[in-house]
């Protein structure tokens, strides 16, 4: 049986977007103590995976398939949770799309139009979604990766750098009247992201997503 300080009704919950792997998934285990999972991705094999994992830290989690560029399905979504739950007291915001390296001058569009959707346009969709959830006393928490600027990083490093100054502008709004909103920058870790940019890399020495999960949790 679940521990009755998971549930939703009696404990927190907490919103993982991008939650079937990677960072998102470890922070998603790390918050089931304490939190009723509600977890976001398009993958769901991976969601179940993750749900085994939350089941066998004596947690619970609600698995939510879906993609966050749909702008009606993240709709309904939190106007469910709004409707069962009332409330949001964390949001993470793992989701990412990460297109291959190329450079600026032979974008492929497609790619292009997926980061942009991802990246930006569905975070500021979000941000407007769960404002209200959040409301005074919830936070939110998004992970920069400064590759703005570089080389062959043209379609993720803008759209990243935009999806981070969005954040940041609503970090600074909130600042006084809550919700928290953390901007975290994760160190090189061994993901399926990093190893899209970086297939040759030595990945011993790149920390795991878990204890950087950990790292990142006790700064906040």
């Amino acid at each position: 049986m679940t521990d009755p300080k998971t549930t939703p009704e009696t404990g927190r919950l907490a919103l993982v977007t991008g939650a079937s792997r990677g960072l998102g998934a470890a922070l998603a285990e790390l918050l089931t103590p304490e939190h009723h999972i509600v977890a976001v991705a398009r993958t769901t094999g991976a969601l179940e995976e993750l749900d085994d994992r939350i089941r066998a830290r004596g947690g619970a989690a609600t698995l939510a398939p879906m993609d966050i560029t749909n702008a009606d399905a993240m709709a309904q979504l939190c106007r469910s949770i709004h409707d069962r739950w009332g409330r949001v007291d964390t949001w993470v915001h793992a989701a990412v799309h990460a297109p291959p390296l190329g450079p600026a001058g032979y974008l492929d569009l497609k790619d292009w139009e997926r980061a942009v959707d991802v990246n930006v346009t569905a975070t500021g969709r979000l941000i407007t979604f769960l404002a209200p959830l959040l409301g005074e006393a919830g936070r939110a928490m998004f992970f920069d990766d400064p590759r703005g600027g570089q080389k062959f990083f043209g379609a993720y490093g803008s759209t990243k750098a935009a999806q981070i100054a969005l954040a940041r502008s609503w970090q600074t709004e909130t600042a006084r009247t809550g919700p928290q909103v953390h901007v975290l920058e994760p160190r090189a870790m061994a993901t399926a992201t990093r190893l899209r940019f970086f297939p040759g890399e030595d990945r011993s020495a790149l920390a795991s997503a878990g204890d950087e999960a950990a790292r990142l949790l006790a700064t906040i």
